[in-house]
């Protein structure tokens, strides 16, 4: 059983104040729930970038590098191209997707999904509130 991985970034204004969330799940069971604000003038994809980069450096923490993870994300765009199936164009995204890559190929295996943000409630409450705790 996987590792089931709901991140979620954002930013209000695009770019703007930012703020990532995270929840991880594992039979059922919560391991954590993580939120961040990430600065005042980030991109929305940025943000989402930035919120699977602390959700795998909480995972690395917590030591669950042997466990097959499995992300969802509301976000399309990082979905493929994180997946490879898509292009990065955007210059500010490559050290992003860098990062990423990097903390992934510490675990065993993973596999990215995107799913409708219906589905990414608590990701993307925890973003609403590391922003609202700031601004």
């Amino acid at each position: 059983m996987a590792v089931v991985i709901y991140t979620d970034g954002g930013a209000r204004g695009n770019p703007g104040p930012a703020g990532a969330g995270a929840v991880a799940t594992e039979n059922g069971e919560t391991l954590f729930e993580l939120k961040k604000y990430l600065g005042d003038r980030q991109t929305n994809n940025w943000a989402e970038y930035e919120a699977v980069a602390l959700a795998l450096a909480k995972l690395e923490e917590l030591g669950l590098t042997d466990r097959a993870l499995e992300f969802r994300l509301d976000s399309k765009l990082v979905v493929e191209q994180i997946s490879g199936n898509w292009k990065i164009k955007e210059e500010t995204l490559k050290p992003q997707a860098a990062k990423v890559h990097a903390l992934l190929s510490k675990f065993a295996s993973w596999r990215f999904a995107h799913v409708p943000r219906a589905q990414n409630k608590i990701a993307d409450r925890l973003v609403n509130e590391a922003l609202d705790e700031v601004l």
